[in-house]
């Protein structure tokens, strides 16, 4: 029984440790953009040094699920997985910034982080 409960108690810390899946595939170009849209919010929603830095995390995790996104699917379909993606990362964005940087932050990402638009089929 003292094997089982020690075997189940490593396997729950090792998987409570592991990183991100999505950010041990980091590239260069999620990274980049990410800095970039990062720099974009800074003045408006007076980000300290460390929501910075999470806040750049964040980003990039979600660049790199949407670039997922974009490879794997298209039209309607597309728009509406990004758009739960965007809601998601808003929802997430609450445990690094404060409600008043929330409530601009609502504000200004339509146009900091715009989502794509699918043409009507006539």
């Amino acid at each position: 029984m003292k094997k089982l409960f020690l075997l189940l108690f490593v396997f729950t810390t090792f998987s409570a440790f592991s990183q991100d899946p999505f950010l041990q595939k980091s590239n260069p170009e999620s990274k980049k953009e990410a800095v970039k849209i990062t720099n974009s919010y800074i003045p408006k929603l007076a980000l300290t040094g460390k929501q910075q830095l999470l806040f750049q995390q964040k980003v990039e995790e979600f660049l790199i699920r949407r670039y997922k996104i974009e490879a794997e699917f298209e039209g309607k379909e597309k728009l509406n997985m990004l758009y739960q993606l965007q809601q998601q990362e808003t929802d997430e964005m609450n445990n690094i910034i404060t409600l008043p940087q929330m409530e601009v932050y609502k504000k200004v990402k339509p146009t900091i982080q715009p989502l794509e638009t699918v043409k009507k089929d006539e």
